[in-house]
């Protein structure tokens, strides 16, 4: 059979096949230490690890990573109603390596996607199926790097799976606001990297539900207003 009808008959990638009959992994596997800092042998630093601290927050949240195509897509579902979050999205995005951000408007929201080859190496984490249905965890230079920036990772969670909202109680007939911090997951994985994180940041928490996380102290609140903040 010809070279490109084995490859596309077995519905695996061009260089894959090559690599079987050709042994040319050697090279590709080359081309690739060039390319991505985490391919290389040893694995270089990250230029922005700050930026991928919240993205990985984010697409830990509302991110997808669509792997079938010729080219990985990147995609983070954000909300129309905070523009200043999709920018950021996009940001994030650029400074861990992307050369292009785009945008789809579906729903009321914002599909912030880049193409890149390199995403699967910057998110392991990728998979089929639902990120609660399968094991999440970090690869140690990921936790390196959450360890080094925990309040931008947070900031991703909350962007993506998070709110800030104000709490209403009644005490002797009077009405009380208060601020308070809610993070939602269904990923006991994920819900447990966020607890550590806060914990890094000295916040205290607590669980409303399996699913539900709640910062309502004032001094943790205003450690979370620093880091993360209302959606903008």
């Amino acid at each position: 059979m010809p070279f490109t009808e084995i490859y596309r008959t077995l519905g695996l990638s061009r260089n894959t096949v090559a690599c079987w009959l050709y042994s040319s992994r050697s090279k590709i596997n080359s081309d690739r230490d060039q390319r991505c800092p985490f391919c290389a042998r040893p694995p270089r630093s990250i230029g922005h690890p700050a930026d991928y601290a919240y993205l990985l927050g984010i697409y830990l949240g509302d991110g997808h990573l669509l792997t079938t195509g010729r080219v990985p897509v990147l995609k983070v579902a954000c909300d129309l109603r905070y523009p200043g979050l999709i920018e950021e999205a996009g940001r994030a995005m650029l400074a861990c390596g992307a050369r292009t951000v785009g945008h789809q408007h579906r729903d009321g929201r914002d599909d912030v996607r880049s193409f890149w080859r390199h995403w699967p190496c910057l998110l392991p984490q990728h998979g089929p199926g639902k990120k609660h249905e399968r094991l999440i965890r970090l690869v140690e230079w990921q936790s390196e790097v959450v360890d080094a920036f925990p309040g931008r990772f947070v900031r991703g969670l909350f962007h993506s799976d998070g709110c800030r909202t104000r709490n209403k109680i009644v005490r002797g007939g009077t009405t009380y606001l208060y601020p308070r911090y809610q993070f939602v997951n269904k990923s006991a994985d994920i819900m447990q990297l966020c607890r550590e994180s806060l914990d890094r940041l000295g916040v205290e928490w607590r669980m409303c539900r399996p699913t539900m996380l709640s910062v309502a102290r004032r001094v943790d609140v205003a450690v979370l207003d620093q880091h993360v903040g209302p959606k903008y």
